[in-house]
């Protein structure tokens, strides 16, 4: 009695340990996807990006939001609003929660099936119950679970490639908002001035001072001078809404928004292009994206080299039959084995479209990289010249 107790233990034991093994697959849970966004990104969100679930968490958010709104908006603060208010971000980031969750479901076993019947035959009552699972399934989980690695990490560096296009969009419509309204205020200053210079040619020309070129030349400086206003007008507007929907403000959230009056200084000297290419190489996450995807792509490769060709599944079965008739109880047990048979489709198809994904993920990678010195140089020299031109304006204009 005592040694089948302690058979069944053993087996109860085993058995626990098994769905300990098979549910320690592939996970991601949303603290660690916004962790590590946020390690990616720590340049850009200085570890705030955060995903509000609650009520309260929502509130504690637009009290910080009201703070922020309270005094003129520097181009940090405009990006920690845009982090805790912008309920598109807030939905990027629920998105690639989901993405990555969607990814490690491919690293998880399909549950068992579990099936009962009951045949009643004359005298006889059987009773039958089976537990089947895929086994090929089970045997393929260590290729599956790397698979759901690479895919889990593809989706955080898609997101974190989001949450950095999203940062450096906020930053740039905070330059030109500012920018703006300073040219807006400029515009003014030459209207007023323009002005004044028609309505004294018009004047001077009344008691014969100015003849009629002189006074058209005023009047052309007036009239350019006010297009260029309603110009400067419509795009201080255009400039301020584009930042307010990057924000993610609302109408009385617009309103309070208030900006700084200028621009910030220029620095002393401008970025020198080996220091940008240094720290734009260690940080290309496009790059890093298209290398984990052709990893990714060879492993789902390998596993479907396997699974195209057949499936297999592994049946335990225990009977229990009742002869009432001669008063006695059998329980035959065993076991069945199905193999999908490859007659009508050898899965050739399925393994040309892997073949053909994995190339395109290699082909991907080489103009990936091929590409970004291209990107560099083109962004660097777009840099130079902005701060060439506004140095000169500063010092000659």
């Amino acid at each position: 009695m005592k040694r089948l107790l302690s058979s069944h233990r053993a087996k109860l034991a085993v058995s626990v340990v098994a769905i300990g093994v098979l549910s320690g697959c592939a996970s991601v849970s949303l603290e660690q996807n916004v962790n590590r966004v946020n390690t990616e990104t720590t340049g850009f969100t200085d570890g705030q990006l955060s995903l509000a679930q609650s009520n309260q968490e929502r509130e504690q958010r637009a009290q910080l939001a009201a703070q922020l709104l309270a005094k003129p908006l520097g181009q940090k603060e405009a990006v920690q609003l845009a982090l805790t208010n912008s309920h598109a971000l807030q939905a990027l980031l629920a998105q690639g929660w989901a993405e990555s969750a969607d990814a490690a479901q491919v690293g998880r076993i399909a549950n068992p099936i579990f099936s009962f019947e009951r045949m009643v035959v004359g005298d006889e009552l059987e009773l039958a119950r089976s537990l089947s699972f895929g086994l090929l399934d089970l045997l393929t989980l260590p290729a599956r679970t790397g698979i759901a690695e690479r895919r889990i990490e593809q989706a955080q560096l898609r997101l974190s490639a989001e949450v950095v296009d999203r940062v450096t969009q906020v930053r740039q419509a905070w330059v030109r908002a500012v920018a703006a309204q300073q040219a807006l205020s400029y515009a003014r200053q030459v209207f007023e001035s323009a002005e004044a210079g028609a309505e004294l040619a018009r004047r001077m020309q009344s008691v014969g001072n100015f003849n009629r070129i002189s006074r058209a030349r005023e009047q052309s400086f007036y009239a350019d001078a006010a297009t260029r206003l309603a110009t400067a007008q419509h795009q201080a507007t255009a400039s301020r809404e584009e930042l307010i929907r990057l924000l993610g403000l609302d109408e009385a959230q617009g309103q309070q928004l208030q900006l700084p009056e200028r621009l910030p200084d220029l620095p002393k000297a401008p970025l020198e292009p080996n220091t940008v290419g240094a720290l734009a190489t260690n940080g290309r996450l496009d790059i890093r994206l298209a290398q984990s995807a052709l990893a990714g792509a060879g492993k789902a490769q390998g596993l479907n080299i396997i699974t195209s060709f057949t499936d297999i599944e592994l049946t335990a079965r225990r009977n229990t039959v009742f002869d009432n008739a001669a008063g006695t109880r059998t329980e035959p047990r065993g076991f069945e084995v199905a193999v999908r048979l490859p007659i009508f489709d050898w899965g050739g198809m399925q393994r040309d479209a892997w073949n053909a994904r994995t190339l395109a993920a290699a082909n991907q990678l080489e103009a990936t990289v091929r590409a970004a010195g291209s990107h560099l140089r083109e962004s660097y020299s777009a840099y130079r010249t902005s701060f060439d031109v506004a140095k000169h304006y500063r010092d000659e204009v």
